[in-house]
């Protein structure tokens, strides 16, 4: 299956197991990184345009501080067991917001203060089972973009709004498909925490919040009982992967328990304290996740501003080395990924470069030397064409910082263009 991220895998080298680390705790290797790191550049501005502060905490928190906020009694099957160190029990975090509500709680918050949103690209745990650990999709580590709001009541449809455009404008920019935004809601079972009337008044302030954003972006709302998080409803972003499994890449949660669980509180105009209302809201989401979505729906050739290697220079024969190094270092200098591969044929060297989904392929043989131009081939474009190496390092460096699919290569009147498919 080509579009299974953990085939893609073996030529992509994205990631590595090891028996000795465990079962879904999968290791960053330098291409997964690249794309982790573009995924947290813009999981990050992102959160800075919707006014959001960062922040960082711990892994660990004492048993204590899950068994008040709630993760204890309704998710300790998901949790690592505690470790004892002299008279705490420690325990890796399950999810980031009881932190984050202390973080709340060490300041005297005002009503002028509100909204308060903190950012975390934070690391959290779940005790997955070895036997559905899998690639990326399920881990045992969780690194999520991940931010907890604290507003009024009166600010809470801006809020979640706010979160759900942000969350839909990522998925634009990552050219993911989105099919329908989920209002999961609580059933009957009994698991969840907080009153009737809170929940009522939660999945009617998501219904209220929903229905214009997606109107404007033109997908569907279906309301779901039995998917809400124990401690509130919440709005899913659902997608259909390349291999037809659905999958929620974002999230935003309202949550009226943990404020009291924690005791939150701001100084209202009247003079009195109020509780804020917290909400969970994901845009980009894991950064496990969405990188095997990614992979799998652009079939391992992503964007190039996400590609791990953006550009494979070839020389020809070692005359051209000098040359090839030159581009390499401007295009390094401009903070875009090079590979340089000299060894065997130029045939196996370009053959590799695809097998890796290198996104572009230069190629410097003496006439391009001469002529200060590099031969590119652009897959995923599906163009061949000579160009400048100075207008190659400016279409290049444009592509990386707009977040474009591809360069935007200049019309076959001005340059001679051979299209050859973008599937090549």
């Amino acid at each position: 299956m080509d579009y299974d991220h953990r085939e893609l895998n073996r030529n992509m080298s994205i990631f590595a197991t090891d028996p000795q680390v465990g079962s879904g705790l999968p290791m960053w290797l330098p291409s997964g990184a690249a794309i982790r790191h573009e995924l947290e550049c813009l999981a990050r501005e992102l959160a800075h345009a919707d006014g959001c502060v960062s922040v960082y905490s711990p892994v660990l928190g004492k048993r204590s501080l899950y068994a008040r906020s709630g993760h204890l009694s309704k998710f300790s099957e998901d949790m690592f067991p505690a470790m004892q160190l002299g008279d705490d029990d420690l325990m890796l975090r399950p999810a980031n917001c009881p932190h984050h509500a202390l973080i709340f709680a060490a300041e005297n918050r005002s009503y002028r203060d509100l909204p308060i949103r903190l950012n975390e690209l934070a690391s959290m745990f779940r005790a997955e089972r070895s036997g559905v650990v899998s690639g990326l999709n399920r881990v045992r580590q969780i690194n999520l973009d991940d931010t907890h709001v604290f507003c009024r009541p009166d600010q809470v449809l801006g809020e979640v709004r706010q979160a759900l455009r942000s969350a839909l404008r990522a998925q634009q920019i990552l050219g993911l498909p989105v099919d329908y935004v989920r209002l999961s809601k609580r059933d009957d079972s009994g698991q969840w925490l907080g009153s009737a009337s809170q929940w009522a008044d939660g999945e009617g302030d998501l219904r209220a919040a929903v229905a214009p954003v997606a109107e404007e972006h033109g997908i569907g709302v279906v309301e779901v009982a039995g998917e809400a998080a124990f401690y509130g409803p919440k709005l899913d972003i659902q997608s259909r992967t390349a291999r037809g499994n659905e999958e929620t890449i974002a999230t935003v949660q309202l949550d009226f328990t943990q404020p009291e669980r924690f005791d939150l509180k701001y100084k209202g105009q009247d003079g009195h304290f109020h509780r804020p209302v917290m909400i969970h809201r994901g845009t980009v989401g894991s950064m496990e996740r969405v990188t095997a979505h990614l992979l799998e729906h652009y079939r391992g050739r992503l964007p190039f501003w996400l590609a791990p290697t953006q550009i494979t220079l070839l020389p020809v024969d070692t005359e051209q080395d000098a040359s090839v190094r030159t581009v390499a270092d401007d295009a390094i200098a401009s903070g875009l990924r090079v590979r340089i591969d000299h060894g065997g044929s130029l045939g196996s060297r370009i053959r590799e470069a695809r097998a890796r989904r290198d996104h572009l392929i230069g190629v410097v043989g003496p006439n391009e030397d001469e002529a200060n131009t590099v031969h590119i081939t652009d897959v995923v474009a599906g163009v061949r064409l000579h160009i400048e190496r100075s207008e190659l390092l400016t279409l290049m460096h444009d592509a990386h910082r707009a977040r474009w699919r591809a360069p935007n290569w200049p019309s076959s009147e001005s340059n001679s263009i051979e299209l050859i498919g973008s599937t090549e």
